[in-house]
């Protein structure tokens, strides 16, 4: 098994297992505000969870969607310039892709130290906010990959095969 199918293993299952965490988290949340009365006090930090999930779900996806394609294109636009100006657009998309990529990853980690530094805690759940603020860092390293391997020619996610196995 190569490294980056056992990398979209692991996203693909981390998305499912985390949304259905989010579906259930929910699901009990409805119940006990309905039915649970006073108990429904002592579930406030659903809520938080389930927002917090949902970023993670956001940022563990976004390399999968660049490598399926279903990422916001004008892909005749694209295509048309590439076939009259014969430059290889597919390539600079990639490589400028990867440097934003890189740029966002910086930004992330530089935000989440400064954050870990203050220390600052979330309200129901009580978890260094540090954590939250690694997710793009990851999420953005992961779709970075995506165009690394794109450029190099080792995944083709410009290919309408590539977005129809979605």
């Amino acid at each position: 098994m190569r490294v980056i199918d056992f990398i979209r293993l692991i996203e693909r299952f981390s998305a499912v297992l985390v949304f259905l965490l989010m579906v259930a988290l929910y699901f009990i949340n409805v119940l006990v505000r309905q039915f649970g009365g006073p108990l429904a006090s002592e579930f406030v930090w659903i809520e938080e969870m389930v927002r917090l999930m949902n970023l993670f779900l956001v940022f563990v996806s976004v390399g999968l969607v660049l490598e399926r394609g279903r990422h916001a294109g004008v892909h005749t636009w694209r295509d048309k310039i590439a076939a009259r100006t014969r430059l290889p657009l597919r390539k600079i998309i990639d490589a400028v892709g990867v440097a934003f990529c890189v740029y966002l990853v910086w930004i992330s980690c530089q935000m989440s130290a400064a954050v870990y530094s203050m220390g600052q805690r979330s309200p129901t759940l009580n978890i260094l906010v540090f954590w939250i603020y690694l997710l793009p860092a990851m999420g953005f390293a992961l779709m970075g990959l995506r165009y690394v391997l794109s450029f190099f020619g080792l995944i083709d996610r410009f290919s309408p095969q590539m977005a129809e196995e979605a």
